[in-house]
């Protein structure tokens, strides 16, 4: 089988940024299927090119990417542009290359305009995978605030669905969100996965000198308004105050508001928080794994309680707790299974509260890490997540 997959986000274990389209593809192509991605540059991940088209291939897995450069730090406005960029460059791959089925990774929605080129024009089989609600979230942050441009983004959307043999979703709340929505269309969820070997192995401890090992929560990624990162900020102030100074947050990462944070961590002199930049996924895991807990969090509106964040699959993998602050299938997940905790979004105190009690509880950390990772293993794994994906598209064509 064929199979183009068109996603903005590509990258490698060797970038910052989640690797689940490489990891997909790479399983596929070892089952004997052809695999073409067409991607662009985004900032976090490690993908680079000097012409404006370039083809390069990483472990069988063929790759065009679209020079065009996407970053978080970018106004809206200019990130609807690189969309847009991407979508009418890709259409030219939708129109001229052999395809059995068609892979249209979204958000953005945008992403799906040349899914549907491929479907209507030369009648492949579309598959949508919902990697979060666009444009639903973009317009409950308030990103997205022109009526007429939302009606097209919601227009588009439905479209999408509607068109698709197989939508998939990276959440078990994405899933039951669209079939309320659209209950004709055949949904299934598939979440991020975890690179298990990766992440259980144990790796060098990039923190020495800096860190004391299971005395730190650690956060990795983005940094701004939807990841509710000033949460982490105040927090930390918090700490300060109860002088809690043996304690860290360690934020790895890049975004919109580093410098906001930066400027008040010298202003307030934290000792109690840092920023470190980007990170190559393979340096990251020791980090991860020394860390007392994981945080996974986001600002407390309903969309984003649907999230499927790469981080929150890793850290479980990890063995490492997470602390989370949303109220959906995240939280289900782990009052289940006991592998972490949920706070109010918008109370500091109450995080900085929560790592002070789990500093003096090393034992029930630890037997939370062991549940974790054996979890992790059964339910995430990358290998497994990929053929149940590619079960399901072979059913839906």
């Amino acid at each position: 089988m064929k199979i183009l997959y068109f996603y903005q986000y590509y990258a490698t274990p060797k970038g910052s940024w989640g690797t689940r389209v490489h990891e997909f593809a790479q399983e596929w192509v070892k089952k004997g299927h052809e695999v073409r991605v067409v991607t662009s540059i985004y900032s976090k991940s490690d993908l680079k090119a000097t012409k404006f088209i370039e083809h390069q291939n990483f472990e069988g897995v063929d790759v065009t990417v679209i020079n065009v450069r996407i970053d978080n730090k970018q106004p809206i406005h200019r990130r609807i542009f690189t969309f847009l960029a991407y979508a009418i460059c890709s259409t030219w791959y939708a129109l001229t290359v052999s395809a059995d089925v068609v892979v249209a990774s979204s958000g953005p929605i945008t992403v799906g305009i040349p899914g549907l080129i491929s479907k209507y024009i030369r009648g492949r089989k579309l598959v949508f995978e919902t990697r979060d609600l666009w444009p639903e979230g973009a317009i409950e942050l308030g990103l997205l605030k022109n009526k007429f441009i939302q009606k097209i983004a919601y227009s588009l959307e439905a479209r999408c669905y509607k068109a698709s043999s197989l939508v998939v979703a990276l959440s078990i709340g994405m899933k039951e969100n669209i079939k309320r929505r659209f209950p004709k269309v055949e949904v299934i969820d598939v979440t991020n996965a975890a690179n298990i070997p990766l992440f259980s192995t144990p790796a060098p401890f990039q923190g020495e000198g800096f860190l004391e090992k299971k005395k730190y929560a650690i956060y990795t990624g983005n940094i701004g308004q939807v990841n509710n990162s000033l949460w982490l900020l105040e927090a930390a102030k918090v700490l300060q105050e109860k002088g809690r100074t043996d304690l860290k947050i360690l934020v790895v990462g890049e975004g919109q508001q580093r410098e906001y944070i930066q400027e008040q961590i010298s202003k307030y002199q934290l000792e109690t928080i840092t920023i470190w930049g980007l990170m190559p996924k393979v340096k990251l895991v020791g980090l991860v794994q020394q860390a007392m807990v994981s945080l996974v969090p986001l600002k407390g509106t309903p969309v984003l309680d649907t999230s499927s964040p790469n981080k929150f699959f890793e850290s479980l993998a990890a063995g490492v707790p997470v602390v989370q602050n949303t109220k959906g299938w995240m939280k289900d997940f782990l009052n289940q299974y006991q592998v972490g905790f949920t706070l109010n979004p918008n109370d500091p105190v109450e995080l900085a509260e929560k790592l002070i009690e789990l500093d003096s509880q090393k034992g029930l950390l630890e037997e939370m890490g062991q549940r974790a990772r054996k979890l992790a293993a059964l339910e995430f794994d990358k290998d497994f997540l990929a053929s149940k994906m590619l079960n399901a598209i072979e059913k839906s064509i």
